[in-house]
């Protein structure tokens, strides 16, 4: 199972790329936890100035924008 985080304040941005990975994950029967961080100091802990940012087991691997669906496919 991943452990799946999205950075963000809660922009468009960000609650589109949560229901992107929540829909790919589930298209790909892949099992993860998915957790939205919204406490600004804690989204910097992760290095993320540019939301939404996207976190897989502790690892930064999007930051800035909605992800592509390809992009989040590759992650499943």
């Amino acid at each position: 199972m991943k452990s799946v985080k999205v950075l963000g304040t809660g922009c468009a941005n960000c609650r589109n790329t949560v229901a992107l990975i929540e829909e790919v994950a589930k298209a790909r029967g892949a099992e993860i936890t998915l957790e939205k961080v919204e406490d600004l100091p804690a989204i910097m802990g992760y290095g993320v100035m540019s939301t939404p940012g996207v976190v897989i087991d502790g690892q930064v691997v999007h930051a800035g924008g909605v992800p592509s669906r390809s992009k989040v496919e590759g992650w499943f």
